[in-house]
């Protein structure tokens, strides 16, 4: 962005995600976008110095290290282990630091009050890690949002050592949970919940019924021990039914009311399309796939909480935004240690 200064930022944390996070700024600065990589911080001294090497600027053991050493940076992004978020944070805002955390926000409602504290106190911005949010099949989406009154969600991963600092709600049902509470204008009055440790001791796969206040209901299927990748959210509301596909940033929408006055050569380029996308509508409905300008929703994130930085406002997916989605999935998780309790359930289930 030619006249701007560029922001500074800084990565914690150099591993799978952080690796992700370095790889992109390092793509916005080299495109212009406004935007210097500075530093790299991670507490294994030997992945700092990998991190630093490979992207070519100064590796830390330490938060305070970093901050000695380059006085001053605009932005982090904080990608270390959950259980770190809040200690991680506390000396980044205090020292004028604005901050993208991935998600969850913290590992309990205690360290993200104290997140959002000391960004109110400082003055910082705090956007939530959310990613999903990002991806271009969602932002279409919440475009033609009306009334959305039943969800179904499925995000099923194969296994993998590399979130096994917590379980499956916080890992992968959080992005869906986030979603949802997005797109329906109401509290949740329900939950209900059932999960079990598989490969882990801590819950690998769960299933989830909310109720909203307003009759919404919305179903959430998560596994991180499945034999496939899916990661799907269909919701119906008046007169339509929609499907979103992540991983291909997909939209298909079959509407009830389009398919009045259709003729024959239509209804049949509808029944192909139907067939090709893996549906079956009946007659008198109409399927249509809505355009989606393909993107990296990962870019999309850091772009937008770039964007947020230079303008002093608030991120898409605000710090309350994360504290929120964390609040409902450890109620989630403690239906879930409650219902095996109850059921007197195998495995070490714990709120």
């Amino acid at each position: 962005m030619a006249g701007v200064e560029p922001l500074r930022v800084v990565v914690v944390g150099a591993g799978a995600f952080g690796r992700n996070h370095l790889r992109v700024y390092r793509e916005l600065e080299q495109t212009g976008r406004g935007v210097r990589l500075v530093g790299v911080v991670d507490q294994n001294a030997a992945v700092a110095r990998e991190a630093a090497a490979q992207f070519g600027v100064p590796g830390f053991g330490s938060i305070e290290a970093c901050l000695a050493a380059l006085g001053r940076f605009d932005a982090a992004s904080v990608c270390v282990p959950t259980v770190h978020h809040a200690t991680a944070a506390a000396p980044l805002l205090a020292a004028g630091v604005d901050l993208l955390i991935e998600k969850p926000l913290a590992a309990n409602l205690n360290d993200a009050d104290e997140i959002l504290r000391l960004a109110r106190e400082h003055g910082r911005i705090v956007q939530g890690g959310h990613l999903e949010r990002f991806n271009p099949a969602v932002t279409v989406a919440r475009g033609v949002l009306n009334q959305p009154m039943f969800f179904e969600s499925h995000r099923l991963s194969v296994f993998t050592p590399r979130s096994l600092d917590v379980d499956v709600v916080l890992d992968l049902m959080i992005h869906d949970l986030d979603i949802v509470l997005s797109f329906v204008d109401a509290p949740v009055s329900e939950v209900r919940a059932v999960g079990l440790p598989v490969l882990s001791n801590k819950v690998d796969i769960a299933n989830v019924r909310l109720e909203f206040e307003n009759g919404c209901v919305a179903n959430f299927t998560a596994s991180r021990v499945s034999t496939e990748r899916v990661r799907k959210l269909r919701f119906f509301q008046p007169h339509q039914y929609l499907s979103l596909d992540f991983a291909r940033q997909d939209l298909l929408m079959i509407d009830v009311t389009a398919a009045v006055g259709m003729d024959a050569t239509q209804l049949a380029a509808m029944a192909q399309l139907a067939q090709q996308a893996g549906a079956h509508p009946s007659a008198g409905l109409s399927l249509k796939k809505l355009p989606v300008e393909q993107g990296e929703p990962l870019r999309l994130e850091l772009e937008s909480f770039l964007d947020a930085v230079r303008r002093r406002a608030q991120p898409v997916v605000s710090g309350e935004d994360g504290r929120r989605a964390l609040a409902l999935a450890l109620e989630i998780n403690q239906t879930i240690a409650s219902h095996a309790r109850r059921t007197g359930l195998p495995g070490r289930i714990t709120a």
